[in-house]
């Protein structure tokens, strides 16, 4: 009884595995989804002019008892260091946010309309392809958290666990192009966007990350789950060559 009850457990703990992984891969993929840092870094844009009380070092102060002053007004417009300050930016697929100069809170534009129009088609893809990847995680979640409480029959358990793993191979797929697409549309608008928009230094951000991540935990689920499933059909196999050499055994020397 013991070596039987073996089998059982190991299927049981990969199941729980796949499960784990594609849960996680649900997860992380609408958190990223969400969020508006796949990309973040700086913009350098020029300060402007100081009002009333504006105080600090992100504004021109020509109100100042040395702004009649010749040698500070052309040291203001000739020093171009100066007379840029880097203001902070993050975009993800939905929208751009920076932040504001001398104020407090963040100003946000669509990213869709910061993309230049040959590249919306494609932007547009992405959207489509992220929105079904996150759709076919969830199928997945589902048929195996169906499978992990099926239990009165092992075929129909097969079948559940074989469709679960197509489903999450697929969706694994339309994630790496998704994220790649995006990818590529970043690069194509920060090359073409806007002109009050295009980023002096930029770098991927959590979010971009944690997309990859739920891509990872995605094809860890599906390899688990497809191993589960080829484990388990040559355990049936091996029992069923067993089940014949014995009636076989049996047909030759009946017992009287």
């Amino acid at each position: 009884r013991m070596p039987a009850s073996v089998p059982e457990a190991d299927t049981r703990h990969r199941a729980s595995a796949a499960f784990s992984l594609s849960f996680l891969s649900l997860v992380f993929s609408i958190t990223a989804f969400s969020s508006s840092y796949w990309c973040a870094g700086t913009r350098k844009v020029a300060k402007p002019f100081c009002t009333g009380e504006s105080k600090g070092d992100l504004c021109i102060r020509f109100n100042s008892p040395e702004g009649n002053n010749s040698q500070a007004v052309q040291y203001i417009w000739e020093t171009g260091d100066d007379k840029f300050v880097e203001r902070k930016f993050h975009a993800g697929i939905w929208y751009s946010c920076e932040e504001m100069i001398n104020e407090d809170g963040e100003k946000c534009r669509s990213f869709i309309s910061l993309t230049p129009a040959s590249d919306r088609g494609v932007l547009w893809l992405s959207i489509v392809a992220e929105l079904l990847y996150v759709v076919l995680l969830l199928i997945g979640n589902m048929l195996m958290s169906v499978e992990m409480c099926y239990y009165s029959s092992v075929i129909d358990g097969l079948k559940i666990n074989a469709f679960s793993a197509v489903v999450t191979v697929l969706a694994g797929l339309l994630g790496m192009v998704a994220h790649m697409m995006y990818t590529t549309v970043f690069q194509m608008t920060v090359n073409l966007g806007p002109e009050d928009w295009r980023p002096h230094t930029w770098d991927y951000g959590w979010s971009y990350c944690l997309a990859w991540t739920s891509f990872a935990c995605c094809m860890a689920a599906a390899v688990t789950t497809i191993n589960k499933y080829t484990k388990t059909i040559l355990e049936f196999k091996h029992k069923r060559k067993k089940l014949e050499r014995s009636l076989k055994i049996q047909y030759r020397f009946p017992d009287y």
